[in-house]
Parts: C-alpha cells; sequence; structure tokens
C-alpha cells in the first residue's frame, strides 16, 4: 500500500483512555498492567519536533520494531504482545483509525536509566569526540581513522537519557555507578550481541547499520528489550552499495529533513517550521524503502 492509503497521524486523542506519557514521537497509554504504544507520524530535528508530519513514519517504526523483536527473540526477551487492534482489550478497537498499523501492546517494564548504544562505525557525536581525544566514550580507538570508517569491532557506548536535548555519552565506569556493575556488563554484552546478529543481517540486505541505540527494562524480574528496535530512528542506516569512508554517507533517515532544515538557516530556535510536501515525501520513502530492503515485503 502506497502512503496515501493511510492518513498522516500528528496526534492521538483516545478518549476514556489514560495517557502514560507522550515522547517526541510516540504517545503511551495507560491500559491495566500493559502499555499501548502508539507511532505517530511526527518527526523531530535538531531536537525539535517540527510543523509537519511524515507519511508512514509511525508504521515503519512500528513494523520495523516487530520484524526485529521476532528476529531477535532467541538471545532476549522483549515487552512485545500484540499489534493486533482486534486482539486489543476495550475500548481501543474504537480507535482503529488512528492506531493500526502504528502501535503495539506491550509489558510494562521498569526501564534502566542509560540507553545502551552500539557502534560498528565512527560517526556522528562518536566522531565528534574521537577528532577531539582520539576517543569514544572514554574508549581509546586506533589514530589515523576516517569519518565513516569501520572500527576494528563493534563498541559500547552508554548514554544518559534525557527528556529534552542531546543525550550525553558516558564512559562505562559512570554506567556502572548509575545501574550498577553486573547489570552494566549484563546489557553491554547484550547490546553487543544484539547489534552483531541486526548488522549481519543487515549486510546481507545491502545496507549497514553504523550504530543503533537498544533500551532494556524489567518485567517483573525479567530483563527485556523495549522501546523501538532498530529502526530508522534509532540507528544509522547506510546504503552498502554507496559506502564511502572519508565523510558523510547516505542514509535511510531524516536527512532531506536536515538538509532542508539547514538550506532554509532556520537558527534551531522554536517555533521549529514545517516542511515542504516534496522534502516530507522523500522522507517517507526513505524510511519505507527501509522496511522493505529490511523485511522483504512493502509497508
Amino acid at each position: 500500500m502506497n502512503s496515501t492509503s493511510y492518513p498522516v497521524i500528528l496526534e492521538t486523542d483516545l478518549a476514556g483512555v489514560e495517557r502514560h506519557g507522550r515522547g517526541k514521537v510516540r504517545d503511551v497509554y495507560r491500559i491495566a498492567d500493559r502499555l499501548l504504544i502508539v507511532a505517530t507520524d511526527r518527526i523531530s530535528a535538531f531536537d525539535y519536533v517540527l510543523a509537519t508530519g511524515i507519511p508512514d513514519k509511525g508504521r515503519v517504526l512500528t513494523q520495523l520494531s516487530i520484524f526485529w523483536f521476532e528476529f531477535l527473540k532467541d538471545l532476549t526477551p522483549n515487552h512485545f504482545l500484540s499489534a493486533r487492534v482486534e486482539d486489543y482489550p476495550e475500548p481501543l478497537p474504537s480507535f482503529r483509525d488512528q492506531i493500526d498499523g502504528r502501535s503495539m501492546l506491550v509489558k510494562r517494564a521498569n526501564m534502566i536509566e542509560i540507553e545502551c548504544v552500539a557502534r560498528g562505525y565512527i560517526s556522528g557525536s562518536g566522531w565528534k569526540e574521537y577528532r577531539e581525544g582520539g576517543t569514544v566514550c572514554g574508549i581509546a580507538l586506533p589514530s589515523g581513522l576516517r569519518e565513516s570508517d569501520r572500527l576494528p569491532e563493534p563498541i559500547f557506548t552508554p548514554a544518559t537519557k534525557a527528556q529534552n536535548g542531546h543525550d550525553e555519552n558516558i564512559s562505562f565506569e559512570r554506567a556502572c555507578s548509575l545501574i550498577g556493575e553486573d547489570l552494566a556488563k549484563r546489557v553491554r554484552d547484550l547490546t553487543l550481541a544484539l547489534y552483531s546478529r541486526a548488522s549481519q543481517y543487515a549486510e546481507t540486505r545491502g545496507i549497514i547499520i553504523a550504530d543503533t541505540k537498544f533500551e532494556f527494562g524489567f518485567a517483573g524480574e525479567e530483563l527485556v528489550l523495549g522501546d523501538e528496535v532498530l529502526t530508522p530512528d534509532s540507528s544509522r542506516f547506510w546504503p552498502a552499495e554507496t559506502y564511502q569512508p572519508g565523510g558523510p554517507q547516505h542514509s535511510f533517515d531524516k536527512q532531506f529533513v536536515r538538509d532542508y532544515l539547514e538550506s532554509i538557516h532556520w537558527n534551531k530556535q522554536p517555533p521549529a517550521p514545517g516542511l515542504p510536501a516534496e522534502v516530507a515525501e522523500k522522507t517517507s520513502e526513505k524510511y519505507r524503502q527501509a522496511y522493505r530492503v529490511l523485511t522483504s515485503h512493502d509497508l
């Protein structure tokens, strides 16, 4: 189905259902001892939610996360329960027009207070830190690396979560002080195992996963993988056929949006501008393309 089959959803309004939280992209509702996570079509850039939505973005984030939850389930349990609206408890099915294809019913989990980032390539904030001191999150890397170079082996670079503004990269030692050494080692090893499995698969599909972030929490006593998993919002996906280290790479994400905002010289202060229809549609196609390539299915 193409993007015109579904409305762009910027806000959800599930009357009578308790709202649990609202992020830059997701609306979360409390359903007894479970949560309903709805991925809207909101898009953020430079830490601000823009006035224009991206068609199908929320559906891609949800459906791709579900794909990866299934693909990786032998490595770790996850919080996913169902994405079938007909299986949701009342009154949720009556809101099908807002939640179908873009929502997940999940176990409630107490999320740990760090983001678990795996990097296989040097890019983004890691590249910036490396240029300044030859390290990423305190990990010394070989000298002479170029932007977007593949690292000798993937590294675990945790970050603190920020409700507003950029997350802050921290050392492994700092992560240990926040969540305890045993848990930090556990999520480090799990993060690298998940990244290794996913990146090897993605390479067979012609996509390089340069880096990605995972979030974990405890559902009761069980450590589970939660939130979104290996999407264009939480990862850098690069087409292998155009990969050329030594500078930024083409990517399956919001690069069209960033480029447009830079071209209009937005001062990166509120209010955030809207986007021309062409930029929104090009960005939408990048998200849909990532889903098609990784899953071998149309959205």
